[in-house]
């Protein structure tokens, strides 16, 4: 049973999260919260966040299932752009650049993978 984590209006651009975003994409959950421990970038301990978010809303809908023995992937991580503030920066000869602070969604889907050893 797969289990969804959302967090909205991250303050970070959406192509620096989709970095760090890309590593943890398919990798088994414990391995992709060691990866995100470690991860310079600043985006990382936010994806860390919510992905322990979805593990304690898996562990909600399995009560009865051991969390070491789910086998739990990520299994669909995407980020979506969000809203963008506009501000005004001054420039020369009483002109305005424009500033366009940009936010993003991030969105987790994890889920327990049967390993079948299949002999041959």
């Amino acid at each position: 049973m797969e289990a969804i984590a959302k967090l909205v209006n991250i303050p970070t651009s959406p192509r620096k999260m989709r970095l760090v975003v890309d590593l943890v994409r398919g990798m088994e959950v414990t391995k992709a919260l060691n990866l995100l421990k470690f991860q310079p970038q600043h985006a990382s301990q936010t994806v860390e966040r919510v992905l322990l978010t979805a593990i304690a809303n898996w562990q909600v809908k399995n009560v009865e299932t051991n969390l070491e023995d789910a086998n739990l992937v990520v299994k669909e991580i995407f980020v979506d752009a969000g809203r963008m503030l506009k501000r005004l920066s001054p420039a020369p000869q009483g002109r305005g650049h424009r500033i366009r602070k940009r936010s993003n969604h991030l969105t987790i889907k994890i889920d327990s993978v049967d390993i079948t050893i299949s002999a041959k």
